[in-house]
Parts: C-alpha cells; sequence; structure tokens
C-alpha cells in the first residue's frame, strides 16, 4: 500500500511539493512482530519469545506527519493531499543552523546541540529527550 501511494505521488509531482499519505490505521508493534514470527513459520511466545522493554525517553506512542493547523489540498488520489504552502516547509536559515550544529559538535556542546534542535524542529522537545551522544 505504501509504495503504490508513493508511485502515485511521484506521477502527480511536478517539483517540490510536499505530499501527505494516508497509510490507513495505526499498527500496533507486537502485531506486527507477531506476524513476521508466523510469517517465518514459528510461533510467538514459544519459538521466540517478544520481550516488552516500555517506552523509553523521547518515544512517542503515536507520529504526527504534519502540523494539522498548515493546510492541505486535495488531489486526484483520495489517500493523498500536498501541502498548500510548501514554501513553509523550506527555512531559508536551514543552511546556517546545521553549520551552526557542525560548529557545536565540533566543540563538544551537547547541551547546546539539543537546545539548538528545540529552536530549529517546532514540537520536537528534543532537550527533554536524555541521550548519550558519543563521539567518533
Amino acid at each position: 500500500e505504501a509504495v503504490h501511494l508513493v508511485l502515485q505521488a511521484s506521477a502527480m509531482g511536478e517539483g517540490g511539493e510536499v505530499f501527505l499519505l494516508n497509510m490507513g490505521d495505526q499498527l500496533r508493534i507486537v502485531d506486527l512482530a507477531e506476524d513476521l514470527i508466523r510469517l517465518s513459520g514459528l510461533e510467538p511466545g514459544e519459538d521466540i519469545e517478544i520481550v516488552y522493554t516500555g517506552i523509553q525517553p523521547g518515544e512517542k506512542l503515536s507520529e504526527s506527519l504534519y502540523d494539522p493547523g498548515s493546510g492541505t489540498r486535495g488531489t486526484m488520489h483520495p489517500d493523498i493531499l500536498r501541502l498548500a504552502k510548501e514554501e513553509d516547509y523550506i527555512d531559508a536559515n536551514l543552511e546556517i543552523g546545521v553549520d551552526e550544529l557542525i560548529r557545536l559538535a565540533h566543540e563538544g556542546e551537547e547541551r547546546a546541540i539539543l537546545q539548538r534542535l528545540d529552536q530549529m524542529i517546532p514540537d520536537a522537545q528534543v532537550e527533554d529527550t536524555s541521550i548519550t551522544i558519543t563521539h567518533a
């Protein structure tokens, strides 16, 4: 279904558009895991144990693909929407922000990186996420 929608959207595209694909109902990860185990010819809980680790800091139970306040326009396909204002998603300051993130990374400024990501990504709340940054 996902591949079909992507191909349909690519055929509609003229260049630079942002499409939103209605992928249907959400799936629970445990249902997906059980299906994959069964498709492998095994039985969940008997042949392969599913381990529940719980939600980790920063994880979401569901994802929003776009800001519901942003306008959308319909297309000829009922499951494909086009964002009304593509220019809203092209930040003129993106290159400056990325350069700043690179500089902060070179300086080892982990907290500042998280703060800057929060500024660059609306509603991300990256700084509230407990993560470990490793240096290569």
